[in-house]
Protein backbone atom coordinates (compact mmCIF):
# COMPACT_ATOMS: atom_id res chain seq x y z
CA UNK A 1 0.00 0.00 0.00
CA UNK A 2 1.33 3.68 -1.22
CA UNK A 3 2.31 6.06 1.93
CA UNK A 4 1.24 9.78 1.90
CA UNK A 5 3.71 12.02 2.41
CA UNK A 6 3.35 15.81 2.91
CA UNK A 7 6.54 17.70 1.82
CA UNK A 8 6.20 21.14 3.47
CA UNK A 9 9.48 23.04 1.81
CA UNK A 10 10.15 26.05 -0.15
CA UNK A 11 13.07 25.61 -1.42
CA UNK A 12 12.15 24.28 -5.43
CA UNK A 13 15.67 22.53 -6.31
CA UNK A 14 14.85 20.46 -2.96
CA UNK A 15 11.21 19.47 -3.19
CA UNK A 16 11.83 18.94 -6.82
CA UNK A 17 14.70 16.29 -5.21
CA UNK A 18 12.17 14.82 -2.39
CA UNK A 19 9.39 14.42 -4.91
CA UNK A 20 11.07 12.89 -7.15
CA UNK A 21 12.81 10.27 -4.73
CA UNK A 22 9.68 9.21 -2.81
CA UNK A 23 7.52 8.90 -6.27
CA UNK A 24 10.82 6.80 -7.50
CA UNK A 25 10.04 4.64 -4.54
CA UNK A 26 6.15 4.52 -5.09
CA UNK A 27 5.14 6.91 -1.97
CA UNK A 28 2.29 9.48 -2.56
CA UNK A 29 3.19 12.92 -2.41
CA UNK A 30 1.94 16.35 -1.81
CA UNK A 31 3.58 19.13 -1.46
CA UNK A 32 3.38 22.85 0.44
CA UNK A 33 5.33 25.91 0.02
CA UNK A 34 4.83 27.80 2.80
CA UNK A 35 4.04 27.06 6.67
CA UNK A 36 0.37 28.29 5.65
CA UNK A 37 -0.38 25.68 3.02
CA UNK A 38 1.35 23.19 5.06
CA UNK A 39 -0.87 23.22 8.11
CA UNK A 40 -3.95 23.50 6.20
CA UNK A 41 -2.65 20.21 4.08
CA UNK A 42 -2.13 18.30 7.53
CA UNK A 43 -5.31 19.32 9.04
CA UNK A 44 -7.61 18.05 5.70
CA UNK A 45 -5.85 15.06 4.90
CA UNK A 46 -4.37 11.92 6.59
CA UNK A 47 -0.73 11.65 5.78
CA UNK A 48 1.54 8.71 6.54
CA UNK A 49 4.93 11.25 7.51
CA UNK A 50 5.01 14.76 7.42
CA UNK A 51 8.56 16.34 5.88
CA UNK A 52 8.94 19.85 7.19
CA UNK A 53 12.00 22.62 6.43
CA UNK A 54 12.85 24.67 9.07
CA UNK A 55 12.72 27.74 7.36
CA UNK A 56 9.91 28.27 6.08
CA UNK A 57 8.73 32.20 4.04
CA UNK A 58 5.82 32.64 6.00
CA UNK A 59 7.08 30.96 9.25
CA UNK A 60 9.21 28.71 11.50
CA UNK A 61 8.72 25.27 11.03
CA UNK A 62 9.50 25.09 15.10
CA UNK A 63 6.12 26.82 15.21
CA UNK A 64 4.59 25.13 12.47
CA UNK A 65 5.40 21.68 14.27
CA UNK A 66 4.40 22.55 17.32
CA UNK A 67 1.36 24.10 16.10
CA UNK A 68 0.38 20.40 14.20
CA UNK A 69 0.90 19.15 17.80
CA UNK A 70 -1.30 21.12 19.58
CA UNK A 71 -4.02 20.51 17.23
CA UNK A 72 -3.49 16.80 17.66
CA UNK A 73 -2.27 15.88 14.51
CA UNK A 74 -0.09 12.94 15.48
CA UNK A 75 1.68 12.12 12.01
CA UNK A 76 5.18 11.75 12.47
CA UNK A 77 7.50 14.69 11.70
CA UNK A 78 10.73 14.53 10.01
CA UNK A 79 12.46 18.03 9.74
CA UNK A 80 14.87 19.08 6.98
CA UNK A 81 17.35 21.66 7.80
CA UNK A 82 20.90 22.68 7.42
CA UNK A 83 21.08 23.81 10.52
CA UNK A 84 23.89 21.02 12.51
CA UNK A 85 23.88 22.25 15.96
CA UNK A 86 22.42 19.64 18.59
CA UNK A 87 20.57 22.39 20.55
CA UNK A 88 18.67 22.86 17.28
CA UNK A 89 17.96 18.97 16.97
CA UNK A 90 16.76 18.76 20.45
CA UNK A 91 14.61 22.08 19.78
CA UNK A 92 12.77 20.08 17.15
CA UNK A 93 12.25 16.90 19.28
CA UNK A 94 10.86 19.50 22.18
CA UNK A 95 8.78 20.63 19.65
CA UNK A 96 7.20 17.61 18.86
CA UNK A 97 9.20 16.32 15.39
CA UNK A 98 10.55 12.71 15.24
CA UNK A 99 13.45 12.58 13.70
CA UNK A 100 16.17 15.21 11.80
CA UNK A 101 18.13 15.00 8.65
CA UNK A 102 21.05 17.54 7.41
CA UNK A 103 21.17 18.94 4.57
CA UNK A 104 22.71 18.07 2.17
CA UNK A 105 21.46 15.12 2.21
CA UNK A 106 22.39 11.69 0.75
CA UNK A 107 18.64 10.39 -0.90
CA UNK A 108 19.29 6.89 0.47
CA UNK A 109 19.86 8.11 3.88
CA UNK A 110 16.06 10.20 3.62
CA UNK A 111 14.50 7.07 2.74
CA UNK A 112 16.30 5.15 5.62
CA UNK A 113 14.95 7.55 7.74
CA UNK A 114 11.64 7.95 6.87
CA UNK A 115 11.33 4.06 7.03
CA UNK A 116 13.02 4.17 10.47
CA UNK A 117 10.21 7.02 11.66
CA UNK A 118 7.19 5.07 10.66
CA UNK A 119 9.23 1.77 11.73
CA UNK A 120 9.20 3.42 15.39
CA UNK A 121 5.72 5.00 14.72
CA UNK A 122 3.59 1.90 13.72
CA UNK A 123 5.51 -1.32 14.67
CA UNK A 124 3.63 -3.99 16.64
CA UNK A 125 6.06 -6.98 16.02
CA UNK A 126 3.50 -9.75 17.13
CA UNK A 127 2.54 -8.60 20.02
CA UNK A 128 -0.19 -5.71 19.34
CA UNK A 129 -0.39 -4.82 23.68
CA UNK A 130 1.92 -4.41 26.13
CA UNK A 131 1.41 -4.13 29.20
CA UNK A 132 2.99 -3.49 33.05
CA UNK A 133 0.67 -3.46 36.18
CA UNK A 134 -1.61 -0.82 35.37
CA UNK A 135 -0.06 0.74 32.48
CA UNK A 136 -1.14 -0.58 28.65
CA UNK A 137 -0.19 0.23 25.34
CA UNK A 138 -2.31 -0.92 22.33
CA UNK A 139 0.07 -0.35 19.41
CA UNK A 140 -2.26 -0.89 16.73
CA UNK A 141 -4.59 2.02 17.90
CA UNK A 142 -1.33 3.67 19.87
CA UNK A 143 -3.24 4.24 22.62
CA UNK A 144 -2.02 4.18 26.07
CA UNK A 145 -3.94 3.89 29.05
CA UNK A 146 -3.08 3.93 32.92
CA UNK A 147 -5.88 1.83 34.75
CA UNK A 148 -7.95 1.89 31.83
CA UNK A 149 -8.12 5.71 31.67
CA UNK A 150 -6.80 6.79 28.15
CA UNK A 151 -3.89 9.01 28.50
CA UNK A 152 -2.28 11.15 25.78
CA UNK A 153 0.89 11.15 24.45
CA UNK A 154 2.88 13.20 22.28
CA UNK A 155 4.72 10.66 19.38
CA UNK A 156 8.27 11.51 20.89
CA UNK A 157 6.53 10.49 24.69
CA UNK A 158 4.55 7.41 23.09
CA UNK A 159 7.91 5.91 21.06
CA UNK A 160 10.06 6.14 24.33
CA UNK A 161 7.70 4.25 26.90
CA UNK A 162 7.02 1.78 23.80
CA UNK A 163 11.05 1.35 23.95
CA UNK A 164 11.09 0.88 28.23
CA UNK A 165 8.24 -1.27 27.84
CA UNK A 166 9.82 -3.96 25.54
CA UNK A 167 12.39 -3.76 27.91
CA UNK A 168 10.91 -4.14 31.03
CA UNK A 169 12.73 -4.91 34.10
CA UNK A 170 16.12 -4.05 32.32
CA UNK A 171 18.01 -0.79 32.60
CA UNK A 172 18.47 0.98 29.52
CA UNK A 173 21.28 3.80 28.92
CA UNK A 174 20.75 7.05 27.51
CA UNK A 175 22.89 6.64 24.43
CA UNK A 176 20.33 3.70 23.85
CA UNK A 177 17.49 5.41 24.24
CA UNK A 178 18.79 8.37 21.93
CA UNK A 179 19.96 5.64 19.45
CA UNK A 180 16.51 3.47 19.39
CA UNK A 181 14.49 6.32 19.96
CA UNK A 182 15.30 8.98 18.13
CA UNK A 183 18.10 7.81 16.09
CA UNK A 184 20.59 10.42 17.16
CA UNK A 185 23.77 10.10 19.11
CA UNK A 186 23.47 10.95 22.39
CA UNK A 187 25.13 14.40 23.91
CA UNK A 188 26.36 14.14 27.56
CA UNK A 189 25.99 18.37 27.46
CA UNK A 190 22.23 17.73 26.92
CA UNK A 191 18.85 16.75 29.31
CA UNK A 192 16.26 16.27 27.13
CA UNK A 193 16.06 12.33 27.71
CA UNK A 194 15.71 13.53 31.54
CA UNK A 195 12.75 16.21 30.07
CA UNK A 196 11.01 12.80 28.68
CA UNK A 197 10.90 10.82 31.30
CA UNK A 198 9.82 13.29 33.65
CA UNK A 199 6.40 13.87 31.25
CA UNK A 200 6.27 10.15 31.36
CA UNK A 201 5.97 9.95 34.72
CA UNK A 202 3.61 13.12 35.65
CA UNK A 203 1.29 11.28 32.93
CA UNK A 204 1.16 8.62 35.05
CA UNK A 205 1.41 9.57 38.25
CA UNK A 206 -1.80 11.43 37.19
CA UNK A 207 -3.44 8.31 37.33
CA UNK A 208 -1.55 5.44 39.26
CA UNK A 209 0.24 6.14 42.88
CA UNK A 210 2.80 3.46 41.83
CA UNK A 211 6.03 4.57 40.27
CA UNK A 212 7.15 2.44 37.72
CA UNK A 213 10.09 4.25 35.71
CA UNK A 214 12.97 4.69 37.94
CA UNK A 215 16.45 6.19 37.76
CA UNK A 216 19.16 3.88 38.17
CA UNK A 217 22.18 6.45 38.64
CA UNK A 218 25.03 6.63 36.63
CA UNK A 219 23.49 3.30 34.25
CA UNK A 220 20.49 4.89 32.82
CA UNK A 221 16.46 4.12 33.46
CA UNK A 222 14.50 0.87 33.96
CA UNK A 223 10.72 0.30 34.01
CA UNK A 224 9.76 -2.17 36.95
CA UNK A 225 6.64 -4.67 35.79
CA UNK A 226 5.26 -7.63 38.09
CA UNK A 227 3.84 -9.18 34.98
Amino acid sequence: MSMNVLVIEDDPSVRTLVKAVLEKNEYSVDIAETAESGEEHAVDNHYDIIILDLGLPDGDGFDLCKSMRDQEITTPVLILSAEQETDVKIKCLRVGADDYITKPFDTEELLARIEAVNRRSGEVNGNRVLKCGELQVDMLERQFKVNDTPVDLTNNEYNLLVYLLKRKNQIVTQEEIAENVWDIHFDTQTNYINVYISYLRKKIRSHSENEYIDTVRKKGFIIRCDD
